[in-house]
């Protein structure tokens, strides 16, 4: 029986964090969902949207899933109070990230079958710096007429995101890692990100190296997708990249994710919140399904991950079933059920 922290979080939270704990348990495994509440949730049971009580749980669960969240009810952010300190972060994301240290931002993405049209063999690991650049929020207004925002990058981090992306194609057979920058105009912020990614690098012989800059990234992407496997970026680029990759692949609500850290890892898809569409049993619940997946891989349960991925590859390839961002017209639920039937299918 395996301990998980949840967070359903706001919008179609609930909908698809209900959706992807029944498709844990229909791969079979025994787990006792704790729960850790965030958001607007956060507020109505802990009065704070983001609580320290969930805090610790998530730290001492170590592993955590989560919905997506609405911003911050007030504009500065939000505030986290450990009884002796009181810390303010931009944004309950980025709180969540700073608070359990978690500096990698993991993505992968790939096509599907019936799904994705030319871009069917996409497979592209984004790996994402999550704890500096310009989303740490730090801003200032010079006069009346300007604002500044600070883009922190440190050799420490850069390097230390470096690694996690190198180890992780080693442990994954990856072949290559590829490192996006604009340090032909950013020469000192992405420049350090640049040299810290070429050091790392050296210690990896066994794995090709190369850099690009993001906007021909962008364009590679697009145009020649198999030019990447593993991608490591900044802040911002990773942000936008990914909603770049998941749309050849047919929908933002197909692309997994992770917040890694030394202490914890919490597994949510890379969509928001989507309240325009929250309550009508239509969000696409794959994305959460998918991290979940990815939350199994985590911890050792590697049987129980191909179950669901095996399952979401039948259901997409057969057209059935599909929630409307897909081009169907099935709710959550009957798409949730027909991939719990594939995967016992299989």
């Amino acid at each position: 029986m395996h301990r998980v922290a949840v967070a359903r979080g706001d919008g179609i939270g609930p909908e698809i964090t209900e959706a992807a704990q029944k498709v844990i348990e229909a791969a079979g495994l025994g787990v006792e969902w704790i729960d850790a509440p965030l958001g607007r949730d956060g507020v109505g049971r802990r009065g704070a949207e983001l609580p320290w009580e969930s805090l610790q749980t998530i730290k001492d669960t170590g592993i955590a899933l989560k919905g997506p969240l609405l911003a911050a009810r007030m504009s500065g952010g939000v505030s986290v109070d450990d009884g002796t300190a009181v810390r303010r972060h931009a944004s309950i994301n980025n709180g969540l990230r700073r608070e359990l240290s978690a500096y990698a931002n993991l993505r992968p993405i790939q096509g599907w079958k019936g799904i994705s049209g030319n871009y069917e063999n996409l497979d592209v690991v984004i790996v994402r710096e999550i704890s500096e650049g310009v989303y740490s929020g730090i801003e200032r207004r010079v006069d009346a007429d300007a604002v500044e925002a600070i883009n922190r990058v440190t050799r420490s981090g850069s390097r230390r995101l470096t690694r996690f992306a190198f180890d992780y194609a080693a442990r994954h057979g990856r072949k290559k890692v590829s490192a996006i920058h604009k340090a032909n105009v950013l020469h000192l912020a992405d420049g350090t990100f640049l040299q810290a990614a070429r050091e790392i690098a050296a210690g990896y012989p066994e794995i090709e190296f190369d850099d690009k800059m993001v906007d021909a990234a962008c364009y590679l992407m697009v145009k020649s997708p198999r030019v990447f496997d593993v991608m490591a970026l900044p802040n911002q680029y990773g942000d936008i990249m990914t909603d770049l990759v998941a749309g050849l692949a047919g929908s933002l609500g197909l692309a997994p994710g992770a917040n890694i850290g030394p202490g914890a890892a919490v597994f949510e898809a890379s969509h928001g919140a989507a309240p325009d569409i929250a309550g009508r049993g239509i969000a696409n619940p794959i994305g959460l399904i998918l991290s979940a997946a990815m939350l199994l891989d985590h911890i050792g349960e590697s049987g129980a991950a191909a179950r669901i991925r095996r399952g979401v590859g039948a259901v997409l390839a057969a057209g059935r079933r599909l929630t409307p961002d897909l081009g169907g017209s099935s709710s959550t639920k009957d798409l949730t059920g027909a991939i719990c039937g594939a995967m016992l299918d299989g």
